[in-house]
Parts: C-alpha cells; structure tokens; sequence
C-alpha cells in the first residue's frame, strides 16, 4: 500500500535531532518555555490532526529554540490521550491538541469518562476548520451521493463503514445520513483515522467520512473516490465536487475542527504564551498554504473565543447524539 503523504509530510516536519534555530523566542514576562514542549495528539501518525499539529509544532520549534514534541496516543477515540493531559503538571509543557470528537461528543456519548472537559481543561485557542468528506472505495459502482444511497437502500446493512471511533464526527456523521435518508449502513469502529481509511482503501468496508486533511494524497492518486464535502460551501482543494446539501441532503452539514487545550489551573500567561506565538505561526504565510493545500482552513482565535465556541458546539452535538441514540459505558 502506498505510503500516506500525510504520513511523509508528519515525519519530515518534526525528526529527533533536528538544529533548532539559534534565537530562541520565549515570552519576556514569563521566560517560557525553557525546555521541550510536548503536544499530545490523540490520533496514530499520519492522521489529519497529526499532520496539522506536526506542521505548527515545527513553526513553534523554529520560533523558540526549544523543540516542541508531538507525542501520538491513540485509541479508545482519544480518551487515552487526554486522560494523559488531563493528569500532568499544568505548567505549560504539555498541551492536548484536540478535536471535535473528543471535547464536545464523548461526553454526550460515554456513561462514564475519566475526564471532564470543562473541569479538567483549559482552552487555549482553535487552530484549525477541516473540511468532512464522503468518500468510498474506487470498485463501488457509484458516483454521487444519491447513487449511494440507492445502492444503500436495495441493500439494507450490506454496506460498511468506517469510523475513526463510537462518537467520532466520522461515525455521526454516517448516522446522519441514516437520520436523513434512512439507509441502513453497518459500522465498524476503528482506533483512529488512519486505520479506518487503510481499510476503506483495502476495500474492508465501503465508504467512510474522514478530514479532507486525510483523504486528499488518496483522492487524487485514485485511492478513494470523493463524492461530496459535507461543509456549508464546496471546499476549496475540489471546487469541482458537490457539497452534500448541494446533493440533495440539506441537513448533512458537518464540519471538524482543532485546536489547543492546556491541563486545568495552568497560568493564564502561560496559555497567553503559547497562543500568540501560536497564532502568530498560523498567521505565516507558508504554513497557511500548506494547510490549504491538504484541504484545511487555518484559524486563530483567544482562550475566551474558544471557550465560548466550545459551548455552542457541545449544545450543538448533545441534540445530534441524542437523536442517533448513541450511548456506551465505558
């Protein structure tokens, strides 16, 4: 199988031993950070948060000649991770780079978490928009959304997809389309982004719902076939290709996101800190290019902004999981 650009594009940003630029540029009021700086990413490498998170921690190292480490912990769709954020010293040096799924759907989702998200994290800023795509495997006779879901229908549970995980925006999102069109699809579960499109690809399961970020390397080398963008416009690495309300399915508007928490109590000009010289990498015009180029939207916003669009998208997610009915014990 082909090797994920994402996957590339991950190792070559942050390589172990790497000459770190000689002008380190720490926060005059707070001297942070005076040593390495770990991310940890709830996803495997070669993902899409890993991809984007990689690309700012390169920008981070190169602006304060301290490295700054992504550190991939996978699985149980990302409680594993931020258990781990969640339980370390909050001083700055480790940060959760989080996602839809794990902040605003698992608590909707989990009888039980080892974590509260409002308790236990700091918001810090969001990062990053990314586009959901509907894609399939290349040897499915279909074309369009609606041929999808025709297929669906004269074959009611035949069809498989994947998920990055129960709860993921991946696994809502097909729910929806049930919720919408009331196809019956069959779920497979996976423990992260990458495994579900490798297996999307081998031809395991028929269709899945990934980031753009993830997806678009396969897209154009014929991988995976995209039918529709689930975003309010057409995104903008396939302005050829159809949203899902422009399909025909008005109510399949989806849309992913990332951005930076922090262990709660940590210093308000630590996570000051961290956000302009944040922003100020995703303000820069190659990483802005790069981003767009793997089909995601940079964006920059204050703790405060965050918080507050954390709230909205929680309301927003407890409707979805309550009328899909999905609820696990953990």
């Amino acid at each position: 199988m082909a090797r994920s650009v994402c996957a590339a594009l991950g190792a070559a940003l942050l390589v172990p031993g790497v000459a770190l630029a000689q002008s380190p540029a720490a926060s005059p009021s707070t001297g942070y950070p005076l040593r390495p700086v770990r991310i940890v990413a709830p996803q495997p490498a070669g993902s899409g948060v890993d991809t984007y998170t990689r690309a700012i921690a390169h920008k981070l190292t190169e602006a304060w000649g301290q490295q700054v480490i992504v550190d991939n912990r996978p699985g149980a769709n990302g409680i594993i991770g931020i258990e781990q954020v969640t339980k370390a010293k909050p001083d700055g040096y480790t940060l959760l780079a989080a996602f839809t799924s794990v902040l605003v759907i698992n608590p909707h989702v989990y009888k039980t978490l080892p974590y509260d998200p409002q308790r236990d994290l700091t918001p810090v800023m969001q990062t990053i928009t990314n586009s959901i795509a509907l894609v399939v495997h290349p040897n499915l006779p279909v074309r369009s959304p609606k041929a999808l879901v025709a297929l669906a229908k004269s074959r009611p549970r035949d069809l498989l997809y994947a998920s990055n995980g129960v709860g993921n925006v991946s696994h809502l999102s097909a729910e929806l389309l049930s919720a919408e069109t009331g196809v019956l699809l069959t779920h497979v579960p996976y423990k992260g982004a990458t495994p579900a499109i490798q297996e999307t690809i081998s031809g395991q399961v028929a269709l899945t719902f990934p980031t753009l970020i993830g997806v678009s390397a396969h897209i154009r080398a014929n991988r995976l076939r995209l039918l529709a963008t689930c975003g309010e416009k057409r995104a903008s690495l396939f302005p050829e290709t159809p949203t899902m309300a422009e399909s025909g399915f008005p109510g399949m508007i989806v849309t992913g996101w990332g951005g930076y928490m922090a262990p709660a109590n940590t210093p308000r000009d630590i996570v000051a800190a961290f956000q302009r010289e944040a922003a100020r990498a995703l303000h820069s015009p190659d990483l802005r290019e790069r981003l767009s180029a793997l089909g995601s939207d940079p964006e920059v916003s204050t703790p405060e902004q965050f918080a507050a669009f954390l709230k909205s998208e929680t309301d927003k997610w407890a409707r979805v999981v309550k009328r899909a009915g999905i609820y696990q014990s953990q």
